[in-house]
């Protein structure tokens, strides 16, 4: 039953880092941009693909078919550069944590036309080419599944600890904003209060002189 719920457990793990992988198609109006932001943490190894989908199979791709591609880190550092390109392919290690964003711009065309591209962005263990580990290690199939595994779990050691120095980030903005907004009600009451003050003094002034009181 132990093992029974131990291998649940590694199998809904694994489901879960899986969803670092994203794998899409969209599409690009010529002489338009589309970027695609993916949240990574530093040192996690990232690779990505991507390609424009032929609209007649069989026949080479038209010219006007091309893209430039960049890849940047949440700083500006390009990652990746691409001009006038039909697929491409890219790969680093991220050094930064924070938003990588992949922008697609399809060359000025008349007629406007529409470019489709498929996109496949992994980072982290699903980043990983685990048939080469297989084949540089010599190890079979059970070994393999052990490596992934541990992978696996130290990456989610590696997030935990990243999560939580975020959630601190935020609890440290939520008390400054809290006292913030504490200091501006009081600032606000007594500005109230004086104004409140100064206009029964002006009233009180103001009939004395008449001397309705």
């Amino acid at each position: 039953m132990v093992i029974q719920r131990y291998t649940l457990s590694v199998f809904v793990i694994i489901g879960f880092f899986s969803i670092v992988a994203q794998s899409l198609r969209f599409d690009i109006q010529s002489g338009r941009m589309k970027c695609i932001t993916e949240d990574i943490k530093s040192n996690s190894m990232t690779i990505g693909k991507y390609s424009i989908v032929n609209p007649n199979e069989g026949h080479p791709l038209p010219d006007s078919h091309k893209i430039t591609v960049s890849v940047t880190s949440a700083y500006g550092n390009s990652h990746h550069s691409s001009n006038h390109v039909e697929s491409g392919q890219f790969a680093f290690q991220a050094v930064e944590t924070g938003n990588y964003m992949a922008c697609f711009w399809a060359a000025d065309h008349n007629p406007q036309m529409t470019i489709t591209i498929d996109f496949d962005w992994k980072s982290g263990v699903a980043a990983k080419d685990w048939t080469n580990v297989a084949k540089k290690g010599s190890v079979d199939t059970m070994e393999l599944e052990l490596k992934k595994m541990y992978e696996t779990v130290t990456s989610i050691h590696d997030e935990m600890f990243f999560l939580r120095e975020r959630e601190q980030e935020m609890q440290e903005l939520n008390r400054s904003t809290n006292s913030k907004m504490a200091w501006l009600s009081f600032l606000s009451l007594v500005v109230g209060l004086s104004v409140a003050g100064l206009q029964l003094w002006h009233l009180k002034s103001f009939f004395e002189k008449k001397k309705l009181i």
